[in-house]
């Protein structure tokens, strides 16, 4: 290969690398904020797939294009190309260069998981001085929002041990641990809220364990990822990130308020189906009841 050649493919693969980089930092625009500590790892795990697809794609589309363009046949060519039986160095590269991507991104997404640690407690818990009263020993130890998680057709019901109270709407301090427990009485939920980028399956009647750290105080929406029936677009809530300052002044107050049924769209919805004198010919399930909850926004 002469040296031109080289120094020509070496100059273009070094823009379309900046230019694939340029459309990596680019896709972390196309996703909604990041507010937990998964969001940022799993936002830099897709920009690094998007930085990858982009070079491989422009530069497949581009050598297609310049072939067709510099290297097609004449127009009255009717005679065989070279008898070409092969190219052991470019069969070597086109392979060993893929499987390296493969390997790589296998590593970096497995390292991604491992850093989430949405299963466990991890290094990213928030760090607090506790001392045994026993031994006056003085240990690090880190706090976590305990909330234990009731997915059903169709409502998601949020319940706060340290104050023995439940909501329709999630409630989080920021920068401190939460730590999940997933039930559902029916069928399969998926617990999901994108601004977070996790998501978790809800298995009927099982307990299901689920941790992650929000970061950026605001308001979010959790979703049910599964199509759990009928009304289950409606199985939506809002997920509320506040100062610790905040959070434990709502619980406060929700612990003084007295359980009331919660309004519901899926129960309404319903409701007004039942009431139409020209019913609908398909059956549906009918919703749970409003969940009874110390607070409802």
């Amino acid at each position: 290969m002469k040296l031109k050649t080289i120094i020509s493919l070496s100059a273009i693969a070094l823009i379309l690398g900046i230019f694939s980089y340029n459309v990596g930092q680019w896709s972390y625009s196309w996703l909604p904020p990041q507010a937990s500590v998964e969001s940022q790892l799993v936002d830099r795990l897709f920009s690094t797939l998007v930085a990858i697809g982009t070079f491989i794609l422009f530069g497949v589309a581009g050598t297609m294009t310049y072939s067709i363009l510099f290297h097609r046949a004449g127009r009255y060519d009717t005679s065989d190309g070279p008898p070409i039986e092969g190219n052991v160095t470019l069969e070597i590269v086109w392979t060993t260069i893929p499987f390296l991507i493969v390997i790589y991104l296998a590593y970096f997404s497995y390292q991604t998981y491992r850093e989430m640690n949405i299963q466990a407690p991890g290094h990213i818990h928030q760090e607090a001085l506790v001392t045994n009263v026993s031994t006056g020993k003085t240990t690090m130890e880190m706090p976590v929002t305990n909330v234990e998680v009731t997915a059903k057709q169709w409502a998601w019901i949020f319940h706060y041990p340290e104050k023995n109270i439940t909501s329709t709407e999630l409630h989080l301090p920021v920068n401190q641990r939460a730590h999940f427990i997933l039930r559902s009485p029916d069928v399969i939920h998926g617990f999901f809220i994108p601004a977070f980028r996790v998501k978790q399956d809800v298995i009927p009647f099982e307990d299901t364990d689920f941790e992650f750290t929000p970061i950026k105080e605001g308001k979010y929406r959790i979703r049910d990822s599964q199509f759990s029936g009928t009304y289950f677009a409606a199985m939506q809530a809002d997920v509320v990130v506040e100062s610790q300052e905040d959070y434990q002044t709502w619980l406060n107050q929700a612990a003084r308020q007295t359980p009331t049924p919660a309004p519901n769209q899926a129960v309404s919805e319903y409701a007004r189906r039942q009431q139409k004198e020209d019913r609908a010919a398909w059956k549906t399930v009918p919703p749970a009841p409003p969940p009874v909850v110390n607070y409802h926004p």
